[in-house]
């Protein structure tokens, strides 16, 4: 039996240019900025994959019932967040302490596998809610912000192609990472995932995301090397987006100027022209003239757009026009990929669609490869009745 839950603002501080969406002040903000909860969106899609009539249990609203029912699934309803009753109609919709006590009225109900929609602080929450559940297994309906742990499927269709597979007869499970990083401390680049706990999640290749895996030092010569390049490749005239990450970092270090080590900064003729900017003001700077997105490969997930950066947004990317990415990587990042494609996942099938197929990869100086991306939301279908 599936298990439902969501946490309804996840997601919120990414195309805000935020960090993630832990605490009022930064919802706040990110609503300021323009930002939007995008998590029970993306678990009715995941869910459009479920079969008809399959028994789904979950939370009430917005923390479940809603996308089960936007999916055409009637689901039966187990736990009501209390804290939005009691706090007023200003609360938010739920908290983390909502959707620890959500799972545990899942498993109490007799759930066997628990989809979630959030991001790496809605995994811990999960995990919580599971302790001393080891046999039932979880997996993540990515709708956050930042997504280290190896939890998560690597899209919403794909999320609901596993959930299908194992309503059909199950799927081996694979003992995984709940990892997380303190957001106040991301926001002034310090990256330091800590280990929290571990879920059994179901896996099958391709669908299950990889875990995030730092460069080591010894191949910081190789992305200096690869930055270098992309940086000597720039024109001028054009607007360059500056994604986020270390290998961004050391692109901007050649170009002579320091950015902000996790937001996308705009940068014209060799100065920044926007520092740190959210969608909205990426969409004005690129009304202005020629622009370009330049990004890097996340290791070991492979991921070039959806994972951190969801300023680069599927209206952004079509505003950019035809070919709206630099992407700048050492060889060994794609080398550990081991054949396995680079990944879109915007939440945009049409915005997947234009990226989908090759792309080149500044490797290094007059290096680089033609490798191919692959958005998973192009080929999992709904499940057919």
């Amino acid at each position: 039996m599936l298990g439902l839950v969501v946490n309804p603002i996840a997601g919120i501080g990414g195309p805000a240019g935020l960090a993630g969406s832990d605490g009022a002040d930064v919802q706040a903000l990110a609503q300021e900025r323009g930002g939007a909860a995008r998590a029970s969106a993306r678990a009715a899609l995941a869910l459009e994959a479920v079969p008809p009539g399959t028994a789904v249990l979950t939370a009430a609203g917005a923390m479940g019932a809603d996308a089960a029912g936007a999916a055409g699934l009637d689901p039966t309803v187990v736990y009501s967040p209390a804290s939005s009753a009691a706090a007023g109609p200003d609360a938010p919709p739920s908290t983390p302490a909502d959707t620890t006590a959500a799972v545990r009225a899942l498993v109490e109900a007799g759930a066997t596998l628990v989809l979630f929609a959030g991001g790496d602080g809605t995994a811990r929450d999960v995990a919580a809610g599971l302790d001393g559940a080891s046999e039932l297994a979880a997996l993540g309906i990515p709708a956050g912000v930042k997504m280290y742990s190896p939890v998560f499927a690597v899209s919403p269709r794909a999320a609901g192609a596993v959930a299908a597979a194992w309503v059909d007869g199950g799927l081996p499970l694979q003992e995984r990472e709940v990892l997380d990083v303190d957001e106040a401390a991301l926001r002034r680049a310090r990256v330091e995932p800590v280990l929290y706990a571990t879920m059994r999640v179901p896996y099958r290749a391709g669908r299950t995301q990889a875990r995030k895996s730092a460069t080591p030092a010894t191949e910081h010569a190789a992305v200096v090397a690869a930055a270098r390049a992309a940086a000597s490749a720039l024109r001028p005239g054009v607007r360059y987006l500056l994604g986020p990450g270390g290998t961004m970092s050391e692109v901007a270090r050649a170009i002579g100027i320091d950015k902000t080590p996790l937001g996308v900064d705009v940068v014209l003729d060799g100065r920044i022209v926007r520092r740190g900017a959210s969608e909205r003001e990426l969409l004005d700077e690129i009304g202005r003239g020629p622009a370009k997105a330049v990004v890097s490969v996340i290791g070991g997930q492979g991921f070039l757009l959806g994972r951190g950066n969801q300023q680069l947004s599927p209206r952004v990317l079509r505003g950019l026009g035809p070919d709206p990415l630099v992407v700048v990587a050492p060889e060994s990042k794609l080398i550990e990929l081991q054949g396995r494609p680079l990944l879109v996942d915007t939440g945009d099938a049409v915005a997947d669609a234009a990226i989908d197929g090759f792309v080149r990869v500044i490797t290094g100086p007059a290096a680089s490869s033609f490798y191919p991306v692959h958005a998973p939301e192009l080929t999992e279908e709904p499940h057919a009745s």
